[in-house]
């Protein structure tokens, strides 16, 4: 059942704690509230719930959602100097979530409870009552597990729009659970008889999103409307990105074939893919000769060849996202996201088989005759649809069997009589396909300048990006036919924590329990990948890691925690290389992951295996994949640095020059703090001894620390 086929009264307020009051005051004193992941919560209203329940100890109240956002809080004193006046500057007027605040010093009362099934990545790490309410669920079952936890109150924030009489809300950037969650709720209403409660909140900052985004005023039940309560939308920073980033982005964006689909997540990494794809599509000559210079196009020619591309995108790619992210934006600005898709099984299909193009010849009726998507005899709905797709140009009308349209001689709809068949391709035919979209997206996030940018755009540019359920972009059961034929040599790039020598994957844990982050739909795109004709899963990783102690390596023998099962194994890339792991023995899946090891730890881990005849006992690492060391990695890239490619910010950032310079610092202290407990006391006491270099003042100034104390 479509939400848009929903049908209810609306009642406006101006302040959320009437909104909560009338809401009680209709289903009583238990409420169990769904709120959607990250952007699209409904903040005030979200907060007076929790306030009043706080409040009233007779009121149960249970929320269920993921990805709580906030100010930025620091985890020592130095961290906090830095990072607290950046996330007030950064995210202003942003209202903080109650619960959250509780939540972080464990005051969560008890007739209050909170669910998650997704954290920001390692925030709720310690967090006692945040681990052991975590859900662990695919995307595409959050909406059932909303309705086993009894969820009776959705609550969203919208943007409302009144034109020529009629309201409508866009779902805007969250329709991705609600499209699916609000048809079992009215069905389990009517069912059981229990009442449920559909609520908004109004903050016009946010872009009018179209697809299965738009719905009628009549969807929600509740709606708060006040303009003092519009606020700045939460804009994560743009993360910078190190050489081992990049290069993994260079070796995953040549795994990309033109013509395809594809999906990349938020982050650096999901930066450093989107830069390869972009400098493979604007300096192809350049980029080939990165390929070529770090050793990718020479040492992964049999894979690359095979399943990707170095070429400029000819087509471009089409955009099946859960998360549309601001790289996005950029792909499509870069002109590498522009392949439209239809939603209609016989356009598809012949777009894909090459019978008919975007921008169509008369040929174009003959073909849908023979796929069987219209009448010989054309139909009202047969006009209906021709024109919705432009096939036929929008001001043609049927009447009565005929064709009319203004300024051309009235014509019987009849595609057997050849004389009026060709009156028909010569006069009413358009000339390109309509109602095409670049992308289908069910949740976005990102930096101010994403939202900005969503919204400059003209309505129907901005209608090329279709807003949708996770039904129906992270699984195929919806539509099967039509989502294969869209997602046609599908890459879906995702990022995960380690790889075991088997070809499992852990991407959302630890193995003592813990949740870094979640499942989310990383599940879902790895099941499809397999199921797509040409699809291909791409995992990325940081082939090691400092864990506190010394380093790591992230590709290991074995691990007490996985996301993502062997036998689903597929494509794995770390700043190292590409290893193709479909299909392959147990012997061949280690001498793979062992070539895109750190070559710290590759004799290490080879001899392991060689230890469980996993591998061949006279089997060696050959030579061209033992130079894996960062060293490497960054001497490869150093003299394209040097021309100005690489940047570590390479698509801009909200820091200043002085926040860079100091992040930096920290991050590189709290390294070696990590490792030296005592290191922060010496390193602080020979700053402070030292004599100053000129300008540093106005860093230790910024960190209060120009004249410290003790």
């Amino acid at each position: 059942m479509c939400a848009t086929g929903v049908r209810m009264s609306t009642n406006y307020f101006s302040n959320a704690d009437q909104c909560v009051e009338e809401t009680i005051k209709k289903l009583g004193k238990k409420i169990v509230m769904g709120i959607p992941l990250a952007l699209g919560k409904p903040n005030h209203i979200v907060n007076a719930f929790y306030r009043k329940a706080k409040k009233d100890k007779s009121i149960s109240l249970k929320i269920v959602t993921a990805l709580t956002l906030g100010h930025l809080k620091g985890k020592s004193l130095l961290e906090s100097r830095f990072i607290e006046p950046f996330s007030d500057r950064l995210f202003e007027d942003y209202p903080d979530f109650d619960y959250a605040l509780d939540r972080a010093k464990g005051k969560i009362p008890s007739n209050i409870e909170i669910y998650e099934f997704y954290f920001p990545a390692g925030k709720q790490i310690g967090n006692e009552y945040a681990q052991q309410n975590y859900i662990s669920s695919n995307y595409t079952h959050v909406a059932r597990d909303m309705m086993d936890h009894g969820v009776n109150v959705l609550a969203q924030m919208v943007h409302k729009r009144s034109e020529n009489g009629e309201t409508t809300f866009s779902l805007s950037c969250n329709p991705d659970v609600t499209v699916d969650l609000v048809p079992l709720m009215m069905k389990k209403e009517k069912e059981t008889g229990e009442k449920v409660a559909f609520l908004a909140q109004v903050n016009n900052n946010l872009p009018y999103m179209y697809g299965d985004a738009v719905v009628p005023e009549s969807f929600f039940t509740h709606v708060v409307e006040n303009p003092d309560l519009k606020f700045k939308l939460f804009g994560p920073p743009k993360m910078a990105v190190s050489d081992a980033d990049f290069m993994i982005g260079l070796n995953a964006s040549a795994l990309v074939k033109d013509g395809g689909a594809i999906q990349v997540g938020i982050g650096a990494l999901g930066d450093a893919v989107n830069y390869g794809l972009i400098l493979r599509e604007k300096e192809n000559d350049l980029y080939r000769n990165v390929l070529k210079d770090t050793g990718i196009s020479m040492k992964f020619a049999e894979v690359i060849n095979k399943v990707g591309s170095v070429d400029k995108f000819q087509e471009g790619l089409f955009g099946a996202t859960e998360m549309f992210v601001d790289g996005f934006m950029d792909l499509y600005n870069a002109g590498v996201i522009k392949k439209k898709v239809y939603n209609d099984i016989h356009i598809q299909r012949l777009l894909n088989e090459k019978k008919i193009k975007p921008e169509f010849d008369k040929n174009i009726v003959d073909h849908l005759l023979e796929a069987g998507a219209i009448h010989h005899h054309l139909r009202e709905s047969d006009v209906e649809y021709l024109k919705r797709f432009g096939i036929l140009k929008a001001g043609v009308e049927f009447k009565e069997g005929k064709l009319y349209l203004l300024g051309e001689e009235p014509v019987v709809a009849d595609l057997d009589n050849l004389d009026t068949k060709d009156k028909i391709l010569d006069h009413f035919l358009g000339n390109y396909l309509k109602d095409g979209h670049v992308i289908h997206g069910g949740f976005f996030l990102g930096p101010n300048k994403f939202y900005n940018w969503l919204n400059s755009l003209s309505e129907d540019e901005r209608k090329l990006f279709f807003m949708t359920s996770v039904g129906g972009i992270n699984q195929l059961y919806w539509s099967e036919t039509i989502d294969t034929l869209q997602r046609k040599d599908a890459r879906f790039i995702n990022t995960c924590l380690y790889v075991t020598m088997n070809g499992g994957v852990c991407s959302d844990g630890l193995e003592n329990g813990e949740i870094i982050s979640g499942v989310g739909g990383q599940y879902n795109f790895v099941a499809m990948s397999h199921a797509i004709p040409g699809g291909r899963s791409i995992l990325k990783l940081r082939a090691t890691r400092y864990d506190g102690k010394k380093l790591q390596s992230n590709i290991m023998w074995n691990y007490g925690h996985i996301t993502i099962p062997r036998h689903l194994r597929d494509l794995i890339v770390t700043e190292y290389g590409i290893a193709d792991l479909r299909g392959k023995a147990d012997k061949d899946i280690i001498k793979e992951l062992l070539k895109i090891t750190d070559s710290r730890f590759q004799e290490e881990l080879l001899s392991i295996a060689k230890k469980y005849k996993k591998v061949e006992k006279n089997w060696q690492i050959p030579k061209e994949f033992c130079q894996n060391t960062p060293d490497y990695v960054t001497s490869k890239l150093k003299p394209y640095k040097e021309k100005g490619y690489f940047d570590k910010f390479p698509f801009g950032t909200d820091f200043t020059e002085e926040e860079i310079i100091i992040g930096g610092a920290l991050k590189k202290l709290k390294k070696a703090t990590a490792r030296k407990p005592r290191a922060i006391k010496i390193l602080l006491s020979n700053l402070v001894a030292s004599p100053r270099v000129k300008g540093q003042e106005k860093y230790l100034e910024r960190m209060n620390l120009l004249k410290p104390k003790g």
